[in-house]
């Protein structure tokens, strides 16, 4: 399969949908725009990146075309500024994303840490779209009031996590798929309440979006294991965030390189 053919595969499942929707591809950047028609505003697509990802795994198809369709749907509907505190929340991403839409417009950014960036987003029930800073005067909003409804709709979510122990370090998987597993590194109520339990040293990883790890390293071989995942779950992910761990220290977040060895360690099953 190539680029050409994977956009031809995202319209051809587009077009079962009742979507209004103008096109256009990007041969030399290999990019597909989809666009409502009524107001312009839509969603790019990065072929070349998403290819490797559906070449491996059909599914990841499905879920890009469930993800245009809704943001198309947001997007043609207004929301007022008491219900839209209701539905924002604060995403992690890495630092080399985007820092602005398409159309020029900022979003709204906080910095993380040296690897990653605090944005936020509107949840509409089925997915969410990242905010620009237009959205303050949208929805006459300050970002101070923004972020901290964000904040506390965050730290209502469930945490759940799966434990799996290989060579007696514990990892603790959580991965609820809802947009915002990596966003709970955020929580820093959770955060302490893991530290006392910790026996080891604390590390936390958060390859991707869908999934965030917290190891209690009691070994030199618990971190090779940590790495080893972290590469392997970095390649798997739809919205990759930051290959590195961090160490969680005095209530601070420290990225930390692992060059993990050549060993097969490969016994986990949690967050898959």
């Amino acid at each position: 399969m190539n680029v050409v053919q994977l956009k031809d595969l995202i319209l051809e499942k587009l077009n079962e949908h009742t979507l209004d929707y103008n096109e256009k591809f990007d041969r030399k950047q290999e990019t597909l725009r989809i666009e409502r028609k009524d107001n312009r505003e839509g969603v790019n697509i990065e072929l070349n990146k998403l290819l490797n990802k559906v070449t491996k795994d059909k599914k990841f198809l499905d879920e890009v075309v469930y993800y245009i369709t809704e943001t198309l749907k947001r997007m043609g509907e207004e929301e007022s500024s008491r219900e839209i505190t209701k539905h924002v929340f604060p995403v992690v991403r890495s630092t080399s994303f985007p820092k602005e839409m398409k159309t020029g417009t900022k979003f709204i950014i906080e910095a993380h840490t040296a690897e990653t960036n605090i944005y936020y987003a509107f949840d509409f029930g089925t997915g969410y779209e990242l905010l620009g800073e237009d959205s303050l005067e949208k929805y006459e909003l300050t970002e101070e009031t923004l972020k901290f409804h964000a904040f506390k709709n965050l730290s209502h979510l469930p945490i759940e996590m799966k434990m799996e122990t290989v060579q007696e370090n514990d990892f603790y998987f959580i991965s609820h798929k809802d947009g915002y597993d990596a966003s709970r590194i955020l929580n820093k109520g959770f955060l302490d309440d893991m530290h006392k339990k910790i026996l080891g040293e604390m590390m936390i990883g958060l390859p991707h979006q869908d999934v965030l790890i917290i190891a209690d390293v009691k070994n030199e071989v618990g971190y090779d294991i940590l790495a080893q995942m972290m590469m392997q779950y970095f390649a798997e992910g739809l919205t990759p965030i930051t290959s590195l761990s961090f160490s969680y220290r005095d209530k601070k977040l420290e990225p930390v390189f692992i060059l993990g060895k050549a060993r097969d360690y490969n016994k986990y099953k949690g967050g898959k």
